[in-house]
């Protein structure tokens, strides 16, 4: 556990379970999400992709690969299929189905202040998943100010506006550009700790966006990008920060 005095000045920055506490137990699970909630977790990120059937499902690759080693696409299986492929991930754990979406949902209410939806659709490989997320998400209004919507296809981000001017978006981005998230009327800006630099927190910060830098497990690094004025974290250890 990190000293709590060394990083107590990182107490303002948000603190993301990514794909929930995954380091212990599987990743996008119903297990790794609760876990994260019982280590203390407000705020969480996970990955969703949109089946044939039209369910959306919490799962971060594009490719499921079964007990006898087939592999699929995601985008042509029905949520009946998931029982087909198992996830085993952890010495000890058990072996999990693919979680829907609202699974999930259910699971992170509880004293939720902040969920990412990590909209996956490189080359639009799922055209309208904008629209059915968002409908569906209408069947929980109480969490429709608690989620902000993010995506490393850029065009995903542009239909998600027009669909709905009023979402919560975050610019997850490989390639820094602030025209981008000004496009897409973003609130933040996402990027990877290798990319990350107090120039582009600056000019975030200059432009009224929030700087989320991923993934983050250590405590001196915190300490780094909170001097520079990092707005928050994703990390795979969120049971060492939640308790500031």
């Amino acid at each position: 556990m990190p000293d709590r005095q060394t990083i107590s000045y990182t107490v303002t920055m948000i603190y993301f379970a990514h794909r929930g506490a995954h380091m212990q137990t599987v990743e996008n699970t119903v297990s790794a999400f609760t876990l994260a909630r019982q280590q203390g977790a407000v705020c969480y990120e996970l990955d969703v992709h949109l089946l044939a059937d039209g369910q959306l499902v919490v799962y971060h690759d594009y490719t499921l690969v079964s007990a006898e080693g087939e592999s699929v696409a995601l985008a042509k299986l029905s949520s009946a299929d998931l029982k087909k492929y198992p996830l085993c991930g952890h010495i000890g754990t058990v072996a999990e189905q693919i979680p829907l979406l609202g699974d999930i949902l259910l699971t992170v209410t509880d004293r939720l202040e902040l969920l990412n939806i990590e909209i996956k659709n490189d080359g639009n490989r799922y055209p309208q998943i904008e629209r059915v997320l968002l409908d569906f998400l209408k069947c929980y209004p109480a969490l429709s100010s608690k989620i902000l919507f993010s995506s490393f296809d850029f065009e995903t981000l542009v239909r998600l506006r027009r669909l709905d001017k009023n979402a919560r978006i975050g610019l997850l981005t490989r390639a820094f550009d602030v025209s981008q998230a000004l496009a897409v009327s973003a609130e933040s800006v996402h990027i990877g700790l290798s990319r990350a630099t107090k120039e582009i927190t600056d000019t975030c910060h200059a432009h009224g966006l929030k700087l989320y830098v991923y993934t983050v497990n250590d405590a001196q690094t915190v300490q780094q990008l909170s001097l520079w004025g990092v707005d928050g974290i994703f990390t795979d250890r969120i049971e060492n920060f939640v308790a500031l």
